[in-house]
């Protein structure tokens, strides 16, 4: 399998899908049969996702390294929270084994009753992840930015550092978190380059198909909802057939916008949803070929 490094050398279009694996053993194989379904659509990588504390990772292995094998380079996500040293290595030993050789290094999130890392963690930062993954073998690395600010930074000019610390640590690719205005990604994307960030960056796109994610996205990303989008809910959002559709055909058009304006390497929050994938592919037939 192709790492992601070199799949994003190109300016040629990408497409890629993220999954997340299930919190119980009896969801396994509807997960599985969801990410593979996405597979079989050739994206140019699947990412799957660390559960909170790192309760999945398991899982995560096992369904990245089943999308490997099926011909599809795979993304695995790692995080600083609730991993040491030695579970680190455990996890790329099993990564290596597998044939995985993607890893997204996060911090994660934080656990209710902390409000920042344990001074004893070995790992407070993703960039102390990414450094020591990189001394551990060669896989390709990327990580995550935020086009309208961590929550947690001080402001946005200190967040661009943190972005660049994970950079020199040996971060190969970054990917956004969500966003549903392309002027905020545009205008990020001038102030990442001007930094000195240049490595590439895929834009981060989530298809709402249901009202309740509106929600629950504004509480995860804190992602500014342009008035156009709100709209769309407020009309569709009762008829769930309606906002599907509206919600997949927002998605296309934030992509084909980002297309036409130089961002090429777009990777869609699919939420283990093929139905989904395929319909934001199908759209993208032309522009993204798979």
């Amino acid at each position: 399998m192709a790492k992601i490094s070199e799949i994003l050398s190109t300016e040629k279009p990408t497409l890629s899908f993220e999954v997340f694996p299930p919190k119980t053993e009896d969801k396994y194989e509807g997960v599985e049969k969801a990410a593979l379904d996405i597979a079989t659509l050739h994206p140019s990588f699947i990412s799957v996702t660390y559960g909170a504390n790192g309760g999945t990772r398991r899982y995560t292995s096992d369904i990245a390294g089943d999308i490997a094998k099926n011909g599809v380079s795979s993304l695995a996500h790692l995080t600083c929270v609730a991993s040491n040293k030695e579970s680190v290595d455990e996890a790329l030993k099993i990564y290596k084994e597998k044939g995985i050789e993607n890893i997204l290094a996060l911090r994660g999130d934080l656990p209710e009753n902390l409000t920042e890392m344990p001074k004893d963690a070995d790992f407070h930062h993703a960039s102390d992840l990414t450094s020591y993954i990189k001394s551990k073998g060669d896989f390709c690395i990327g990580g995550a930015c935020y086009p309208e600010g961590h929550p947690e930074a001080a402001n946005k000019d200190q967040d661009i550092l943190n972005i660049k610390k994970k950079v020199e640590a040996g971060c190969e690719f970054l990917t956004t978190q969500m966003f549903f205005e392309n002027s905020i990604m545009f205008n990020y994307m001038y102030r990442l380059r001007e930094a000195g960030v240049t490595v590439p960056v895929c834009a981060g796109i989530m298809p709402i198909t249901n009202a309740n994610q509106v929600k629950r996205s504004i509480q995860l990303s804190g992602s500014v909802m342009p008035p156009r989008f709100l709209a769309l809910v407020d009309k569709f959002g009762d008829n769930p057939k309606a906002m599907k559709q509206a919600g997949i055909a927002y998605a296309t058009d934030q992509i084909i916008d980002l297309i036409a304006n130089g961002i090429n390497h777009i990777h869609v929050y699919s939420m283990n949803k093929p139905e989904v994938a395929e319909a934001i592919a199908k759209n993208l037939s032309d522009i993204v070929v798979l």
